[in-house]
């Protein structure tokens, strides 16, 4: 198959495909003896995997598990994401040795995450363990005591106490069925979500993705994608507010993201100028087949239109010169992303009268349309969709 775009920003489907493997490798057969194994009381991530179901926290954190329910996190696995299905059954772990290093990032919570991960199992995602369904697991995330810095990638360090949480909100009440820790740092600072979202190199030393995320106390992580929203943290809790568990992004709630997004257009004779300033501390796109578009349209007084040519936003990666996925590249061949904090100008060269209005839009595709059909997606509706992140007029 001949690879093209593969339009490279950070953040997840396949941002951690190439390889998250660690462990030791035990011969053990006994799918039984597997899952007695895999609840030993350890801090390395995934040897233990007492993780609650989220299902279990949805009766008292109401609010909070109707968000998560409708997010990335909870539909990271294959079963629930189509393209990181699509993008794993073509990866050579997947095809040749049965091997889902994705877990790490995709489905840490699995009662097997050490075999899916571990070379010479032959374990992949089952859809008839619960498990697996889970995705980034409510427990997970809240039992992420430490995150271990690594060259590749970064590992997180699970709290070896299954009920022992940790959060930022420090006047609570103490629940029966957990405990609530509120002085870990991740949690305060944002970096709690660095363990993923942070880098990772490939066999060739590449970095396929990287967020070069700079968290500040008042702006990070947690800030710009789980801001405070109306509705109580939990059922009989005093308080009025909780941080959002859909977690801001392109896929739900991207008008909580526009907000960090300038557009600042400007008309000069026959000229058309667009400004578009990136407020936030990473890249504008954080996914690995996104294809960002900047669009210019001309409405003339008697309704007619016309698009100018779109400016793209991607970030391409390849071996010998031609675009290639992620686990085979050793270059980047191509990065036109607007970077964290970056401003940019673009100029358009178009015939305008003095009553024509000019329609400015910044939005994405989730997939790069020339992979659509590479990928088996072209049935997909909300895959083929031209998402709309900010627009404006003059």
């Amino acid at each position: 198959m001949k690879w093209k775009l593969f339009s490279i920003s950070v953040y997840t489907s396949f941002l951690f495909l190439i390889g998250c493997s660690n462990g030791e490798t035990q011969q053990i057969s006994d799918a039984q003896q597997q899952t007695k194994e895999a609840k030993i009381e350890s801090k390395e991530q995934g040897i233990h995997s007492n993780f609650e179901l989220n299902e279990s926290c949805k009766s008292c954190h109401k609010n909070i598990y109707e968000e998560y329910s409708t997010s990335m996190h909870a539909n990271a696995s294959i079963f629930k994401d189509p393209v990181h299905k699509a993008i794993w059954d073509k990866h050579p772990k997947n095809k040749k040795m049965q091997q889902y290093v994705c877990a790490k990032c995709h489905t840490p919570a699995a009662n097997n995450f050490k075999y899916l991960v571990t070379e010479g199992k032959h374990q992949v995602p089952d859809a008839n363990n619960p498990t697996h369904l889970e995705g980034v697991a409510c427990s997970y995330c809240h039992r992420i005591e430490a995150i271990k810095l690594g060259e590749k990638t970064n590992t997180n360090v699970i709290a070896s106490k299954r009920k022992e949480y940790f959060g930022n909100i420090e006047e609570h009440a103490e629940a029966g069925f957990h405990t609530i820790k509120t002085n870990n740092e991740l949690f305060l600072n944002g970096n709690v979500c660095i363990g993923c979202h942070s880098h990772k190199q490939n066999k060739h030393g590449l970095s396929v993705c990287t967020t070069e995320i700079k968290n500040t106390e008042s702006e990070n992580c947690i800030t710009c994608h789980m801001p405070e929203m109306d509705g109580s943290v939990a059922i009989g809790s005093e308080r009025t507010k909780h941080h959002f568990h859909g977690f801001a992004g392109t896929h739900s709630k991207q008008e909580l993201l526009a907000q960090y997004v300038d557009i600042i257009p400007e008309r000069k004779g026959n000229q058309v100028t667009v400004t578009i300033t990136n407020n936030a501390s990473h890249a504008l796109l954080l996914h690995p087949l996104r294809l960002g578009l900047l669009k210019v349209n001309i409405t003339s007084a008697n309704g007619t239109s016309k698009e100018l040519e779109p400016v793209k936003f991607m970030r391409v990666l390849g071996k010998d010169g031609n675009p290639a996925p992620p686990w085979v590249a050793d270059t980047e061949l191509k990065n036109t992303v607007l970077q964290g904090k970056e401003s940019k100008t673009f100029t358009f060269d178009t015939e305008l009268k003095d009553d024509d209005k000019i329609n400015i839009t910044l939005g994405y595709f989730l997939v790069n349309p020339k992979m659509i059909e590479k990928l088996g997606l072209q049935d997909n509706e909300e895959i083929k969709k031209f998402h709309v992140l900010k627009s404006t007029s003059i």
